[in-house]
């Protein structure tokens, strides 16, 4: 007689499947993403494309990531679930941006102002974009790379800054002694503000928990700092180097507090109101 074919898996033959419990992705509660195998709390919800929310969370390290929330997604207590915004009364009112803020949805970026932040170079330039890039479209600011910082005066006489057209300026190893700080004293101070970061590259302004480390190698001061921090990582060169820091920062918590700091002062410098 012949064996009736039950197919592949004859243990499941006739049986529906169990359906995925859907369970709220409330701040705390700790899921792990299966393919990536990373697990952690969850920080918050971000608005991801077609009205889908992406999900952010931490690692006991302090560590973030985004995922989207797919079906079957996650895995909570070794089961598979589907990650669902919570419920309005218990969501959180707001929703951040990267930088902390409070983000716009529906955002249409704002048309943009004559006033400018300069940064010394492009890395300074994406990772102030990956952060506050929501921010900055909100207030219609352009941030802008100098390549370099020494011809800075020049560049303030022809840009001609005025109340309605001011200059913020972000520069590296604002210490004091520094060639920087020299010329943050040089430089004339009337609609402009200059403020930094005390790190000798803005690379160390990343924390570098955020990109696996414990710390930042120390590299002489003779020499280069960038190709001194990819050799004793075993990175092939700092375009590598920099394509690994800029991935690990998700939001504002994976960089030093005197970035931060700074960041926010030319923005509110560049958008109150002056008398």
């Amino acid at each position: 007689m012949r064996a009736k074919d039950y197919g592949s898996d004859a243990l499941r033959a006739g049986r529906g499947r169990r359906p995925v419990t859907e369970i709220a992705a409330e701040p705390g509660l700790v899921v792990e993403e299966p393919v990536s195998g990373f697990c952690g709390a969850v920080v918050r919800l971000e608005r991801g494309g077609t009205e889908k929310h992406d999900v952010v969370l931490e690692d006991r390290h302090g560590r973030h990531r985004v995922f989207p929330m797919r079906p079957a997604g996650f895995h909570h207590e070794g089961e598979p679930v589907t990650l669902v915004a919570p419920r309005p009364e218990s969501a959180e009112p707001r929703m951040q941006s990267a930088s902390g803020s409070v983000r716009v949805d529906g955002l249409r970026a704002r048309t943009a102002r004559q006033s400018r932040i300069w940064v010394e170079g492009l890395h300074d330039a994406e990772l102030v974009e990956r952060v506050w890039g929501h921010d900055l479209r909100v207030e219609g600011v352009v941030v802008e790379p100098l390549h370099g910082v020494d011809e800075l005066p020049a560049l303030l006489e022809r840009f001609a800054p005025t109340s309605e057209r001011r200059v913020g300026v972000l520069v590296d190893h604002l210490v004091a002694g520094s060639k920087e700080s020299r010329l943050a004293t040089a430089v004339d101070q009337h609609h402009v503000m200059l403020t930094g970061h005390p790190y000798v590259d803005i690379w160390q302004a990343v924390k570098p928990s955020a990109v696996g480390l414990r710390e930042w190698p120390r590299v002489p001061r003779e020499e280069s700092w960038k190709d001194g921090v990819c050799a004793r990582l075993g990175w092939s060169d700092p375009a590598d180097g920099w394509s690994r820091i800029l991935a690990s920062v998700n939001d504002f918590r994976d960089l030093e507090p005197p970035l931060i700091k700074a960041v926010e002062q030319l923005i509110d410098f560049l958008t109150e109101p002056q008398p």
